[in-house]
Formats: structure tokens, sequence, C-alpha cells
């Protein structure tokens, strides 16, 4: 117990991201439903949950994902935190309606650098687009490792934004995904986390850690998968127009650009689209 704890970052203060690029309406929590239902067989096969039955959700946002982890695995109780009360307030009535997670769920405000939980409290942790968004991946990582039991299982999804490609070029695309990814650096996140969970997980202490990147690579080979995936794509950079628009990181012509070079690469016969993720896995020592 006492080298657990000796390996928990301290820091004087904990610092904190300033913003969410994409934004708290109700038409981006919508969005988020519907990413996780079209991601969920890539993010979530072979989740190693099987034995776990009181999970800790990092970054549980409207309760998407945990629907998800409820209906995959019966006998589990997730506890869901999260820092946005509007958030926290649409999972509630979103959970609600879910007879699957009926008794099997608790929803919590709180900062993950910062957890209000005992040590060795939860037996699994899932962390799902969570630390793109926070100003130190490492403190909630150590957070979560302290509060887990020896053995249990962690699983951390993240983005790799350096890895979108789209064919046709679309120099309007390019430009704002670069606004988008500089913005989110500006407000304390980090749109390249994945690439750095092995380095992350490994200073903190966790063992047996594996790091798999989740290609996305669609082509003629699956026209109606890459058209789909295209319009999937479009709504996200989308939803961060408003933000960037209002910081004055893009130009509504760069937006209108974008658009339309969309649409076209939509059309294309010919298109390509790329993107990769990467899921770490991961055990508490």
């Amino acid at each position: 117990m006492t080298a657990r704890k000796e390996r928990r970052i301290i820091r004087p203060m904990t610092r904190r991201a300033q913003g969410y690029v994409h934004g708290f309406t109700p038409h981006e929590q919508d969005r988020l439903y519907h990413q996780a239902r079209f991601m969920e067989h890539r993010v979530h096969a072979g989740l190693p949950f099987q034995r776990a039955r009181n999970l800790l959700e990092v970054g549980c946002g409207v309760g998407a994902q945990t629907e998800i982890l409820l209906r995959h695995f019966p006998d589990l109780h997730v506890t869901g935190l999260d820092a946005s009360p509007p958030n926290l307030e649409r999972a509630r009535a979103f959970l609600a309606q879910q007879p699957v997670a009926m008794g099997r769920y608790e929803l919590v405000e709180g900062d993950a650098a910062e957890l209000e939980v005992p040590t060795d409290h939860f037996d699994a942790a899932f962390l799902c687009w969570i630390l793109e968004h926070v100003a130190d991946p490492a403190r909630v990582l150590s957070e979560v490792r302290r509060v887990l039991r020896p053995g249990s299982p962690l699983v951390v999804t993240e983005v790799q934004n350096a890895t979108f490609f789209l064919d046709p070029y679309s120099p309007n695309t390019q430009a704002y995904w670069s606004a988008f990814n500089d913005h989110q650096l500006a407000l304390g996140g980090d749109p390249f986390v994945g690439a750095k969970l092995g380095n992350l997980l490994q200073r903190l202490g966790y063992r047996d850690i594996q790091t798999e990147v989740r290609v996305i690579h669609l082509d003629n080979r699956a026209p109606a998968e890459r058209a789909e995936f295209i319009a999937y794509w479009t709504d996200l950079l989308l939803s961060g127009a408003p933000v960037l628009l209002g910081a004055e990181k893009v130009s509504q012509a760069v937006v209108d650009g974008m658009k339309a070079e969309l649409k076209e690469v939509g059309r294309n016969p010919d298109a390509v689209f790329f993107y990769a993720f990467v899921q770490a896995r991961a055990r508490v020592g």
C-alpha cells in the first residue's frame, strides 16, 4: 500500500483546462450520443471488464458511453464522474430512461485530478475521449491508479489528431483542423495525447501496458461506410465552429469552404478518409 501511494503525483496546484472546444449546447450533447453509438464497435470491442463489478468512468459526459458499458456488462455498476453540470443533468435524464441502467449507476460532479474517493475503491476504470480535454493527464491517471484496487484493469481511448488525412486535398478543411488543434492546445488540452499514453502509464507505475493504434482507412472498398464516416466527421468538425469563430481562430470563409469541400469529398467516387486513434490497456500493480 505504501509503495502505491508514493507513486501518486503531488503538485501544489492542479492545472485546469480553460474550456471545451466543442461547447455544451444541446446539439453537441446529441452529437455525443451519436458518436458513442457510431464508434461503439471500434471502442468497446473486447473490453476486459468481464470480472469487474465497480467501475469508474472518468469523463462520463452525457452518459452515452455509460449506457454501452452497462449494456455490454450486465453485472457492472458504473460510477460516472464529470465536471460539467449540464452534461450530468442530460446523463441523468438519459440513463433514467434506459431499463438496462436501472439501479446500476451513480453520477458524480467532480474533478478527475482530485478524486474524492478512498484508495483501492474501484476494480476497473474506463476513460474515453477525455484526456484530450484536461490540462494534466498524468495527474488524472495517477488519481485513477490510486482509487483502483491492485490488479484492476484500465482502458483509455484517446485521439491522435495528427493522423487525419482526406483526399481529394481540401485546404480549407486542413486549415480549420490545424486551428481546431491549436485552439485545443491553447485551452490546455492535448489533441495528440493518444500517442503519449504508453509513456504516461509506464511513468505512473501501471503494468501490462498495451497500446493499439486503431486505424480508420476508408476508400472505394467500403463506399457506404466511407460516406457515413465523412458525414459523422463533418458533424464533429462543425461542432467546434462556434468556439473557433468566437475566438477568431478561423474565418467564416474557411468554415464555408470546409463545408463545400466536405460535400465534394462525400460525392467523390475516389475519396479517401484516414484517421487513427489509440486505445491503451493496463493494470494496477
